[in-house]
């Protein structure tokens, strides 16, 4: 069965695209099908570079048949935006953060629960790209989207201006979360309490004590410079960071089998040399910030699984809670293939 995942068909509907601001990258002349692909990240991050190469892989193996154009850095809108225009057919195509999806596809938000996909990448891949990923990539079918995979994109540490030496210290602290219930059960069960906060009010409440901490993966505690305002980082890798790669079904039911194939070949082709490119930039992050006064330290695989075991628990149950009998089929799916990846 391959990686990246086999689609629903829909009839074909028109897809018009008004008010595109730049061509970020027009692969052929002549395609008989031309496809707009619109993410958020910059035209130097790890997701727009792997495009590009995707788009080169299926331009040679469709014979230009099928033409991919990029859009980086939200050129076709807010990810609201260009998920809405995939689902109406306005927009053929965008990768998206799963933690963007929450509102369209609850079942997306299992990728918030802490230390959901195992430590290596190898181990993670078993997971993404087996039967859980196939699953969860179904969910979207009746969102009126077509999910043909998934993109690693990295994982978040936690960053504090109270130490962290141990489990034990993260009683009492406070930290910034995105809306999720997920997230604020995870920290409930350290005994931490979590806020929800806008992103762009982060650095500040950091910087005047409205939260302690927060997490975030290395490149964006660089970019962001929070590690400018917080004395303590943990290298502690508990969340995942997955892009879901989003086609209109129209769009992609329009396909001959053929390119299907060539298409999600592709991207999943390009994922290890995506991981290599996304740990460069998390090293090159984690340069600068040891620069810094910030105090750094690993956690230990037995202290990552004594997290697991506290936070994983009440993580699951505030995601059933929002998905009811789908979420608990998932979850068993998961835990299933979590279990044959790590043994």
């Amino acid at each position: 069965m391959n990686n990246l995942f086999r689609a629903s068909k829909f009839s074909l509907v028109p897809a018009i695209l008004g008010g595109v601001f730049m061509l970020s990258s027009t692969i052929g002349m002549a395609a008989d099908f031309t496809m707009k692909i619109g993410h958020l990240e910059s035209d130097k991050q790890s997701r727009h570079v792997h495009l590009l190469k995707v788009a080169e892989l299926v331009k040679e193996r469709t014979n230009g048949a099928v033409e991919f154009q990029i859009f980086p850095s939200g050129q076709l809108g807010n990810q609201r935006e260009m998920t809405e225009g995939v689902q109406l057919g306005a927009l053929e195509a965008t990768v998206a953060p799963a933690a963007f999806l929450g509102g369209f596809n609850p079942a997306i938000s299992i990728l918030d629960i802490p230390f959901l996909l195992p430590q290596g990448d190898e181990a993670a891949q078993k997971v993404r790209g087996g039967k859980f990923g196939e699953e969860l990539c179904a969910s979207f079918t009746s969102k009126g989207l077509t999910c043909i995979g998934l993109w690693p994109n990295g994982r978040k540490n936690f960053t504090s201006n109270k130490p962290m030496g141990s489990i034990d210290d993260f009683v009492d602290q406070k930290f910034r979360v995105m809306d999720s219930n997920i997230l604020i059960e995870q920290f409930n069960a350290l005994g931490a309490s979590a806020i929800a906060l806008p992103f762009g009010e982060l650095y500040t409440a950091l910087q005047t004590g409205v939260v302690d901490g927060e997490e975030n993966p290395l490149d964006t505690i660089q970019r962001m410079k929070f590690y400018e305002v917080q004395d303590y980082l943990v290298l502690s890798e508990h969340g995942a960071m997955e892009d879901v790669i989003l086609f209109n079904p129209a769009a992609w039911s329009s396909l001959p089998d053929e390119y299907k194939s060539a298409i999600t070949g592709a991207f999943e082709e390009v994922i290890p040399e995506l991981i290599g490119h996304k740990a460069a930039s998390v090293a090159s992050a984690l340069e600068e910030i040891k620069a810094s006064d910030i105090n750094i330290r690993n956690l230990s695989d037995e202290e990552k699984a004594a997290f697991r075991e506290k936070m994983y628990p009440a993580a699951k149950a505030a995601f059933i809670e929002r998905t009811g009998e789908t979420g608990e089929k998932l979850i068993a799916v998961y835990e299933s293939e979590y279990d044959a990846a790590v043994q």
